[in-house]
């Protein structure tokens, strides 16, 4: 009897083993394929939302920027449906334009930056610190349509850049109002808690831009200005025929610099940020890394300018809806 149940127990706790070692190699198939793809920390998406704050002739600068800026982000493979254009001021068709319908960036005039693909989201008026606001945090209302929304989840990397006239810890709408550096930490840590990003790429070029992230809490941000604390943000290429500047120089620098990159581009936000020369952008360009948590170093600018097609791994059957 007590070699008949010793014989019962030993065959039991071989199924079990047996089993288990199953089990076991069934997750570590599962943590390879999982690591083939990316691993848990691989994001499935890119955004950009590119902001352009400044009304009046005067500042066409700033739309030409928010326009470059369009166009790079395009060039690399972001589709308009991933890209949230927020312009102020419509510059192509002032009245002082020489040039109606068309914006350039540079006096040789070469390109034209509004073209016949561009595609603005918000427009004068819309362009608000509470539509923007309400724009990172999903705050919209129930009829907004879809390319007014910032449709971003845990998986998504957003690329945010602003433009306008600003100063210590602020920055202008419309020549009306302001938005400030506590308004913007905020709104990024609604998103965080909403899990609207994976890692944001802040870059704001205006006059003591490298304040603006100075309140900044939360995680995986990566914020770059233009200039620190007392210091102005300068235009660069002045057009005689249009009467104003067309592009700030800490933005034609980043162009220039992109300019070499493409989808398939090893470089980094390292190699970025060891281009500035502050000779040529003449103010101290500012690098905050602290909330980030991957090396610069190992961070493709593609990680944010390209355009995503990781997979993502899933353990479970999707329903597909087949009827017999």
């Amino acid at each position: 009897m007590k070699l008949t149940n010793l014989t019962s127990f030993a065959a039991s706790a071989a199924l079990l083993l047996a089993m288990l070692a199953v089990a076991l190699g069934a997750q570590s198939n599962e943590e390879k394929v999982t690591e083939f793809f990316g691993g848990s920390e691989t994001h499935t998406n890119n955004w950009a939302v590119l902001v352009s704050t400044s009304r009046f002739w005067f500042n066409y600068r700033h739309m030409a920027n928010a326009l470059s800026m369009y166009r790079t982000v395009k060039r690399m493979g972001i589709p308009d449906s991933h890209i949230i254009l927020m312009l102020a001021d419509d510059m192509a068709c002032n009245p002082r334009n020489s040039y109606p319908a068309a914006v350039y960036d540079h006096p040789r005039k070469t390109l034209d930056l509004y073209g016949d693909n561009v595609e603005v989201d918000y427009r004068g008026y819309e362009v608000t610190v509470e539509n923007f606001i309400r724009l990172l945090t999903g705050r919209v209302a129930a009829d907004t349509p879809r390319n007014k929304r910032l449709l971003t989840d845990d998986k998504s990397n957003v690329f945010i850049y602003m433009t306008g006239h600003g100063g210590e810890d602020f920055l202008k709408f419309q020549d009306s109002e302001e938005i400030n550096s506590y308004d913007i930490a905020d709104a990024f840590k609604q998103m965080w808690e909403k899990q609207r990003y994976r890692e944001i790429l802040f870059i704001i070029d205006t006059c003591q831009a490298n304040t603006m992230y100075s309140k900044f809490d939360s995680p995986n941000i990566l914020s770059i200005g233009s200039s620190k604390k007392g210091q102005n943000s300068l235009s660069h290429f002045h057009d005689y025929d249009l009467g104003v500047s067309v592009i700030d120089r800490f933005t034609y620098y980043n162009l220039e610099f992109f300019e070499s990159v493409d989808l398939s581009s090893k470089q980094t936000l390292a190699d970025l940020i060891a281009a500035y020369n502050t000779s040529l952008i003449q103010s101290d360009p500012g690098v905050r890394t602290d909330l980030f948590a991957r090396d610069l170093a190992k961070t493709y600018l593609t990680d944010f300018f390209g355009a995503v097609q990781n997979v993502e791994l899933t353990t479970e059957a999707f329903p597909i809806g087949i009827s017999k």
